[in-house]
């Protein structure tokens, strides 16, 4: 993996795999759509509501996902110290965020006329409020250290102390008792949707996977740019610095 984590080698990887993993998501998105609003038919309880389903689910996931990448990751960075370790938790802080106010916003669409509020203080709603500002708190020290090597161990360590949160989100529905409804598809005894609702949502959740990785390799080839320029540019002040007596 080690090779793997060369900054340029990644570029060269990024480069050739971004477009085809695009044009996969692009792909997956135009299936899953066509199969949300034509073929997967209303829910004989929530009706033609059900279909919020298929935008809050995979943003469920993809914020639980999106923090796992960044944990990992951060135990890459403490642990052994590969060079890409913090640029992929940095880069994947934003877009997590993103996908966690995406699933509580749809969420709170969903529970206006299931549960007849916007928000209730239930577990997972809580503990998924409580990824979302982990999040920001990520996003927020990265922004407040400017030397990328202490930013990254700060923050790596506050992930990896806050992913305690992604085991809550997932399991509070087992552990206590809870408005939002018990898993559905992850289920030891297979899923409880029929096939109608849950082929296109699986579609769905595979086209917001990929949107996930296109977004953070992108985010991750911009960052390693900023980072050469920024490089370039303390080299050139440090030799304009060394020459200025010379020239005196």
């Amino acid at each position: 993996m080690q090779r793997f984590a060369n900054p340029t080698r990644f570029m060269s990887i990024a480069n050739a795999v971004l477009p085809w993993l695009t044009g996969f998501a692009i792909l997956l998105f135009a299936v899953g759509l066509y199969l949300t609003f034509f073929v997967a038919p209303p829910d004989y309880q929530q009706g033609e509501t059900v279909k919020i389903m298929f935008i809050h689910v995979p943003s469920a996931w993809l914020a639980m996902m999106g923090y796992t990448v960044i944990a990992l990751s951060s135990i890459g960075s403490l642990v052994w110290r590969h060079p890409l370790a913090d640029v992929s938790a940095k880069t994947a802080a934003p877009i997590g965020a993103c996908f966690t106010l995406l699933a509580l916003i749809t969420g709170s669409l969903w529970g206006k006329p299931m549960w007849g509020t916007y928000w209730v203080w239930d577990a997972r709603l809580t503990s998924v409020l409580v990824l979302f500002f982990l999040y920001l708190g990520l996003i927020a020290l990265w922004q407040a250290i400017d030397e990328p090597s202490r930013a990254g161990r700060a923050s790596a360590i506050l992930a990896l102390v806050g992913f305690v949160n992604v085991p809550i989100i997932k399991f509070s529905v087992d552990w206590w008792n809870t408005l939002h409804q018990p898993a559905s598809v992850a289920r030891l005894d297979g899923p409880a949707i029929h096939s109608s609702i849950l082929v296109p949502l699986l579609v769905m959740a595979a086209a917001f996977m990929c949107l996930f990785f296109v977004l953070h390799l992108l985010a991750m080839r911009t960052e390693i740019l900023r980072r050469r320029v920024e490089a370039l540019r303390v080299t050139q002040v440090e030799r304009a610095a060394a020459a200025a007596p010379a020239v005196a």
